[in-house]
C-alpha cells in the first residue's frame, strides 16, 4: 500500500533562494505587508527557480501546457513590514502524481521564518484539458534532475 507520505518527497537539492524587498504598495494602513502578497512573492520563488532549473512557464508553454495553481498553502508566522528585505525559499517537491508541488519558506533579515507555504500545479493541454500522465518534457527534466532513472 502506498501511504500519502510516499506520494511526495521534498528534494533539498532542488531549492532556490531568492531575496526581495518590501515595496510601500505591499503594505496596509497598519504598515505590514498585507497578507494576500505572500501568495505573491511565492511566485517571484517560483519563477526563479523555473528560470535557474530550466522549467519557466515560458518553458511549460513552449512544450505546449500550462499549469494552473490548483491549491494554495499560506501560514503568517511573523510580519514583514515596508523597506524590509525577506529572502524566498522555494523547493520542488517530486510528486508521483501529473502535477508540480512546491514548497516555500520565507525569511526576515534575522534568519526567522516569516511564512511558510506550498503550492499545487496540474497541467493543462493546449485545448485547456487535465493532463493525467506526466508530461514528456516533465519526465525528461525529472531525468536529468536525477529524480527518474532512464
Amino acid at each position: 500500500m502506498i501511504r500519502r507520505r510516499d506520494l511526495y518527497k521534498e528534494i533539498p537539492e532542488l531549492t532556490v533562494s531568492k531575496e526581495i524587498r518590501v515595496r510601500f504598495n505591499e503594505t496596509d494602513p497598519l504598515g505590514i505587508v498585507w497578507h494576500g502578497y505572500y501568495i505573491t512573492y511565492f511566485e517571484d520563488g517560483r519563477e526563479a527557480f523555473g528560470r535557474e532549473h530550466g522549467i519557466s512557464y515560458l518553458d511549460v508553454q513552449a512544450a505546449g501546457y500550462t499549469t494552473p495553481i490548483v491549491k494554495s498553502v499560506c501560514e503568517h508566522k511573523l510580519a514583514l513590514k515596508y523597506g524590509d528585505v525577506a529572502r524566498i525559499e522555494t523547493t520542488y517537491v517530486d510528486a508521483l502524481a501529473a502535477k508540480m508541488v512546491f514548497r516555500y519558506k520565507i525569511f526576515n533579515t534575522l534568519g526567522e521564518v516569516v511564512c511558510t507555504g506550498e503550492t499545487v500545479q496540474v497541467f493543462l493541454d493546449k485545448d485547456g484539458n487535465l493532463v493525467l500522465n506526466t508530461p514528456p518534457f516533465i519526465e525528461e527534466w525529472k531525468q536529468k534532475k536525477g529524480l527518474l532513472t532512464p
